[in-house]
């Protein structure tokens, strides 16, 4: 998998550059490179105590994302999933350590504890004060002797380096953090493992399938189970969280582990929120991403049950764009719809034949989705099967208020549901057309003369004419053939349709923006789903 990188030993320190060059001077480094790869704040006095954590690099923003007034006062990095050196991070202790002591903070892996425990033993063997623990909030494999430390660790950096900034000392700082991770339990799972760079990438989990518990170096999980969609997920992860969490109110942190789109996100949030345990979920920290594993399209969640004084802890702001702060849950507030807007709804009545028809006219798009999308995904963005699909799905839902036995207020009515429930330009377009036909039709034009009526009426506004390379290429042909058979029509449809495949050069709809070789020798999906429609119908 190509990635946006130069050369694999330079990809750590390159991107700690960069942070550094774009931190407005907040950060700075150690001049160590490129062994040595220490992040620290710029404004550091060593007055108070110093919160020192890192890791393998790889899991960005953490470590050096959250070096800043209230969080952390050094970063040290390793390699990609690798534990810094004995010497990088003593270099970080000395740089920070002042009289008032420091505190490392070290996720559970062996390297991490081996390399952070020597350092703190040389360090104090300069005399100074150190204190160490460890995160193990990994609730996935409860078999392990110790527990991993993954996303939860940043509940320990925020509470620890608030408490730190108001000047606590060592010996406090250290109890909050142990009284933290002895109460913060996490549990990830992904459709996919992470690419590391200049390695090739494991396929480890097959399509279908979602790994629980996998590690954030991307180290295989507890099982692989089927995948059925976020809730699902959302609650098998929630039944082992359940398990180990207490009555009392949470502090939850939705982890994006690299790869899942801020949409993805949203939805898991969502049916978190909705879970078994959402009524003891009383603030949350993101979705976003914190303790990432690279681009593995996965969520891990970490709950908490903060007090008073360690929920204030948590909302102390910072100046540290990585952070999203801590948001209180609260009731959805749904506000009326601007007057005006509301729609004016005709009065139902019912017609068998047209009900069948109408519905026979909906399978025929719900069918043909997938092939329509994958249509689409060679001229546009792959969604066009799904548009006409959800629309189709939506005028079955409103049957029973649609005026089936008025065809001149049914085709108007068809053009409003399409306004509210289809997106995009295919919506507007063909809730135009169907309007403009309920127009036509009222004024007393026959039916194909008002559906023609109303593609005029959506190439007026839509622009769109034959030869054009969208649905008009099989609909124009198709409703004149309609005067002389429905067979006619099918036929104009599909050789409309074929037609676009000969064109090179879409002129409207979102394919004009796509490079003419990707469309050669593909049909429009809009066309292919007007033949289809009709092609049905014929039979």
């Amino acid at each position: 998998m190509a990635q946006f990188i130069n050369r694999r030993e330079d990809v750590v320190t390159e991107a700690i550059d960069g942070v550094l060059a774009l931190s407005g001077g907040a950060l700075t480094r150690l001049d160590g490179y490129p062994h040595v790869r220490v992040v620290l704040r710029s404004d550091w006095d060593r007055s108070k105590v110093a919160i020192v954590s890192g890791g393998g690099s790889g899991h960005e923003p953490a470590h050096v994302g959250f070096v800043g007034k209230g969080m952390l006062t050094a970063a040290v990095c390793g390699d990609v999933f690798a534990s810094p050196s004995v010497d990088a991070v003593l270099a970080g202790i000395l740089a920070v350590t002042g009289p008032a002591g420091c505190l490392l903070i070290v996720k559970n892996y062996t390297g991490d504890r081996l390399n952070f425990g020597l350092a703190a033993e040389r360090a104090r063997a300069f005399g100074l004060n150190v204190s160490m623990v460890i995160v193990g909030d990994d609730i996935a494999l409860p078999d392990l002797p110790q527990a991993r430390g993954v996303a939860g660790t940043l509940f320990v950096h925020k509470i620890a380096g608030a408490l730190a900034e108001r000047g606590a000392d060592l010996e406090t700082v250290t109890a909050a953090a142990k009284h933290v991770i002895a109460g913060t339990r996490s549990i990830g799972m992904s459709l996919d493992t992470c690419s590391v760079p200049g390695s090739p990438k494991e396929d480890r989990i097959p399509l279908g399938k979602a790994e629980l518990g996998l590690g954030i170096h991307g180290e295989a999980g507890v099982e692989q189970i089927d995948f059925a969609g976020a809730r699902a997920s959302v609650a098998t992860m929630v039944e082992r969280l359940a398990a180990l969490m207490g009555e009392g109110p949470h502090v939850v942190l939705v982890n994006n582990l690299g790869g899942t789109s801020v949409l993805e996100m949203s939805v898991l949030a969502h049916d978190l929120l909705q879970s078994s345990i959402g009524d003891r979920i009383t603030h949350a920290i993101g979705p976003s991403p914190l303790m990432t594993s690279l681009d593995m399209q996965g969520i891990s969640i970490s709950v908490f049950p903060a007090d008073a004084t360690e929920l204030e802890l948590l909302k102390a702001p910072v100046a540290i764009p990585a952070w999203p702060g801590v948001s209180q849950v609260r009731s959805l507030v749904v506000a009326p719809m601007p007057d005006g807007l509301t729609p004016i709804t005709p009065m139902p009545s019912n017609h068998a034949a047209t009900r069948a028809f109408l519905i026979n006219c909906c399978n025929v798009l719900i069918v043909a989705e997938q092939d329509l999308n994958a249509l689409d995904a060679k001229s546009g963005d792959g969604d066009t099967g799904s548009t006409l699909a959800g629309a189709a799905r939506a005028l079955i839902s409103a049957i029973d208020r649609l005026p089936l036995s008025d065809h001149t207020q049914l085709l108007r009515a068809i053009g409003q549901e399409l306004s509210q429930t289809m997106g995009g330009s295919s919506g507007v377009l063909l809730a135009i057309f169907f309007a403009a036909a309920g127009d036509g039709a009222s004024s007393g034009l026959p039916m194909r003369e008002a559906l023609r009526a109303g593609l005029a009426r959506m190439q007026e506004i839509g622009g769109a004419k034959i030869g054009d390379r969208t649905m008009v290429d099989a609909l124009a042909p198709a409703l004149d053939g309609l005067g002389d058979s429905l067979s006619a029509a099918a036929t104009a449809a599909r050789n409309g349709a074929n037609y676009t495949a000969t064109l090179t050069r879409a002129k409207a709809g979102r394919a004009a923006y796509i490079n003419a070789r990707q469309l050669e020798g593909h049909i429009d999906p809009g066309a292919e789903a007007v033949a289809r429609l009709f092609e049905h119908l014929a039979r």
